[in-house]
C-alpha cells in the first residue's frame, strides 16, 4: 500500500479532532497501535494526527518500548523511511537502539539491512563517527556493542566503502574489541573482488600486527591476490613468514603458488613448492595434479603429463571434469585423437558427465583433422544429451567445413545457429569469408563482410586483412590502401598478416618497390617479417626475372632464424629453372628434400625443362 493511500484509510478510522500535547501520550498511542495481542491479527494503522506530531523524542520512546514487538518497530521504521513528508525525520539515536534490539533478539539479517540504511543509503546515511558515539552511548551490553561494530564493518566492506571499513577496524582495535577473522575475510574478499589490491596487502599486515587470529584462509586470499598481480616471489616469502608465525599453508595455498609458477613456465620453482609440500606432509589433491599436468603440456612434455596423470590415478585420486577436460583439450589440440577418445570414454565410464568445453575440444580436434562426419556425429550426441551448443563450437565446425571447401555446409550451420538465437559474431563471419576466398568466391566474401559491418558488428584485424587480400588479388590497390590507412588511423593495428597480404599483392603485380617499402615499414613498427613475407618477395622477384635479388632474400631467411617452407623452395627453384640455372636449382631441390619437404611432380617437370633450356 502506498503512503498516500495508507493515510487516506487512516483518516476514516481515527478521529483527528483531539491532538495530544504530551510526547509521552503520543508515544503511548503510537505504541498501542503497534502492539498486537494476537500475532495473526494485522497491525492497527497509526493516525495521521499522531504522525504529524512526531519528533525525535517520541520516536525514541516508541522504539525503546519493550512491549512493542520488534516486527512492529520495523513496520514503524518503514513508514517513516518511505514517507516523503520531510517533517517525519528519522532519529539516528532511536534507530541505533533498534539495531541493538535486533541483535539481542538474534535477528542478524534485519539488523544488517537496517545498518545498510544507516551507513550507506543515499540522503540518509550517517558518518561512522556519529554511529559509533551513539552505539557507545546506548549499548548497555558490551557484547552487543561489539557485534554491532563487527556487522557495520562487514556492511562497509560489502558496499566497497573500504575507507570507512578501515575506520571501523581501527576503532574496534583502539577500543579493545575482539576482531573476528571471518569479518576480516569479508573485507579481504571484497577488496580482491573489486581490484582494491594494494590496500588489501596493507590491511592484512594490520591484521597480523594487531593480533587478529589469522588463519590459512586469510593468508591464501592474500597470496592469491599477490600472484594475480605478478608478485609471486613476494607471495612465497609471505607464506614462509606466516608459517614461521604458526600459520601453516594448506594444499589450496600451495596450489595458488603452483598455478602462478606454471603460468610462468617456471617448473624449477614448481618443483621447490612440491618439495615443500612433501616436507610439510601436505597431500596433493586433484587440483594440484591438474596444475602439474597443465605445466607439462605447456612445456611440451607430453609424456610427463601422462606420467603425472597415471601417478594421480595410482594414488586413488579420482579425476574430475577439469583434469579430463585439460587432457582431452591438449590431446585434441596436438592431433592425438586416439588418446583424446580414450580419455573421453574413460570419463564416461567413471560417471563424469562431459560438458560443452570437453565436447568442443574433441570437435575441434576432429575438425582440425578434417574428420567432419565424426565431428557432426559428436555434435548430434551432444545435443541429444541436452548440452547446448555454444558460439565457439559452431565457429569451430564452420571453420572445419570451410577448410574442407564445404562452404554450403558452413552456411547451413550458420542458419542453424541463427535459428537457435545465436547471432553470428565477427569470428563466424570471418571464418565463412575466408572459406569463400579459398573457393575463389571473392565477391560473396566482400558482400558478407561489408554487410556485417553495416549491421554494426565491429570488424577486427582478420576482417580488414581478408578484405585487403581480396582487393590486392583484384589489383584494386586504391581500396586496399584505403582500408590499410583506416586500420592505422582508427584500429585495429595492422599485424604481420595484414602487411603480408599487401606485400604479396604488390609482388605478384610486379610492384616490387612498394612491396619492399612495406617490409621496411613493418620493421619500423617492430613487426618482424616472417617466412611468408620472404616467400612473397622471392616469388615476385622470380616472376619478373630478378633472380639474384630473390636468392639474396632466400639466403637471408636462415640468418633471421626462419625456416623456408615448401612454397619458398618451389618459388626459388622455379625462378632458377626459368633462367636456365639448373645446377643451382638441383642443389636447392636436394636441400629441400633433406629438409624433409616433399615436392610435387610439377616442380620436377620445371627442373627437367631447365635442363632442356641449357641443352638448347
Amino acid at each position: 500500500m502506498s503512503s498516500q493511500r495508507f493515510f487516506q484509510t487512516v483518516k476514516k478510522v481515527f478521529p483527528t479532532t483531539h491532538i495530544p500535547k504530551s510526547n509521552q501520550e503520543i508515544a503511548h498511542l503510537i505504541s498501542k497501535s503497534l502492539i498486537k495481542p494476537d500475532p495473526a491479527q494485522p497491525l492497527l494503522q497509526i493516525p495521521p494526527s499522531l504522525l504529524s506530531n512526531l519528533n525525535p523524542h517520541i520516536t525514541h520512546l516508541v522504539l525503546s518500548n519493550p512491549q512493542v514487538p520488534i516486527e512492529s518497530c520495523l513496520h514503524f521504521f518503514d513508514i517513516l523511511y518511505t514517507n516523503p513528508n520531510p517533517s517525519l525525520k528519522l532519529n539516528l539515536q532511536s534507530l541505533i537502539m533498534l539495531v541493538c534490539r535486533l541483535f539481542k533478539a538474534r535477528k542478524f539479517n534485519q539488523a544488517k539491512n537496517l545498518l545498510n540504511k544507516l551507513a550507506i543509503a543515499d540522503n540518509f546515511g550517517h558518518p561512522f563517527s556519529d554511529i559509533a558515539s551513539l552505539v557507545a552511548q546506548d549499548g548497555k551490553e558490551p557484547k552487543i556493542v561489539v557485534k554491532v561494530h563487527d556487522m557495520l564493518f562487514r556492511v562497509y566492506a560489502d558496499n566497497q566503502r573500504f575507507k570507512e571499513g578501515l575506520e571501523v577496524f581501527e576503532y574496534m582495535k583502539n577500543s579493545g574489541f575482539e576482531i573476528d577473522e571471518r569479518s576480516c575475510i569479508v573485507y579481504l574478499l571484497a577488496s580482491k573482488r573489486h581490484d582494491h589490491v594494494e590496500p588489501l596487502f596493507d590491511f592484512f599486515r594490520r591484521m597480523v600486527d594487531y593480533g587478529v587470529g589469522v588463519t590459512v584462509y586469510s593468508l591464501t586470499i592474500v597470496i592469491n591476490s599477490m600472484c594475480k598481480m605478478g608478485r609471486v616471489d613476494e607471495a612465497r616469502e609471505l607464506m614462509n613468514e606466516m608459517a614461521g608465525r604458526g600459520v601453516k599453508p594448506n594444499v589450496y595455498t600451495y596450489n595458488t603458488l603452483i598455478d602462478a609458477y606454471v603460468k610462468r613456465l617456471d617448473l624449477g620453482r614448481v618443483k621447490e613448492i612440491l618439495i615443500a609440500m612433501e616436507k610439510e606432509e601436505v597431500a596433493y589433491n586433484v587440483a594440484t595434479y591438474t596444475l602439474l599436468i597443465q605445466g607439462c603440456f605447456s612445456s611440451g612434455k607430453i609424456e610427463d603429463a601422462e606420467r603425472v596423470f597415471k601417478e594421480m590415478c595410482n594414488k586413488g585420486i579420482m579425476g574430475d571434469v577439469h583434469v579430463y577436460s585439460l587432457l582431452i583439450s591438449w590431446n585434441s589440440r596436438l592431433g592425438n585423437m586416439k588418446r583424446a577418445f580414450e580419455l573421453f570414454d574413460e570419463l564416461s565410464e567413471r560417471g563424469i558427465v562431459p560438458n560443452a568445453h570437453i565436447y568442443g575440444a574433441v570437435i575441434h580436434g576432429l575438425c582440425k583433422a578434417g574428420q567432419m562426419e565424426a565431428a557432426k556425429d559428436l555434435l548430434n550426441e551432444m545435443q541429444s544429451k541436452g548440452i547446448d551448443v555454444n558460439q565457439v563450437i559452431f565457429n569451430t565446425l564452420m571453420d572445419g567445413y570451410c577448410k574442407k571447401g564445404m562452404i554450403d555446409e558452413a552456411f547451413r550451420l550458420k542458419f542453424v545457429m541463427e535459428k537457435k538465437g545465436l547471432e553470428p559474431d565477427v569470428f563466424a563471419n570471418n571464418i565463412i569469408a575466408t572459406g569463400l576466398c579459398i573457393s575463389n568466391r571473392h565477391e560473396e566474401a566482400k558482400r558478407l563482410l561489408c554487410g556485417m559491418m553495416n549491421e554494426g558488428i565491429a570488424p577486427n584485424s582478420v576482417t580488414f586483412t581478408t578484405l585487403i587480400d581480396i582487393y590486392c588479388k583484384e589489383g584494386n590497390f586504391v581500396e586496399a590502401l584505403r582500408l590499410f590507412g583506416k586500420m592505422k588511423k582508427e584500429g585495429p593495428i595492422p599485424n604481420t598478416v595484414t602487411f603480408n597480404a599487401l606485400i604479396d599483392g604488390y609482388s605478384k603485380k610486379g610492384k616490387l618497390n612498394e612491396a619492399h617499402k612495406l617490409r621496411d615499414e613493418m620493421k619500423e613498427k617492430g613487426l618482424m617479417p616472417d617466412v611468408y613475407t620472404y616467400t612473397s618477395l622471392i616469388h615476385g622477384e622470380c616472376i619478373f626475372g630478378t633472380v639474384d635479388q630473390a636468392m639474396e632474400l632466400f639466403n637471408e631467411i636462415p640468418a633471421k632464424g626462419l625456416v623456408p617452407n615448401l612454397v619458398t623452395y618451389t618459388a626459388m627453384i622455379s625462378g632458377l629453372s626459368k633462367e636456365g640455372r639448373s645446377d643451382e636449382a638441383f642443389r636447392l631441390y636436394d636441400a629441400m628434400k633433406e629438409a624433409g619437404l616433399t615436392p610435387d611432380d610439377t616442380l620436377y617437370s620445371t627442373l627437367a625443362s631447365s635442363l632442356h633450356r641449357v641443352g638448347s
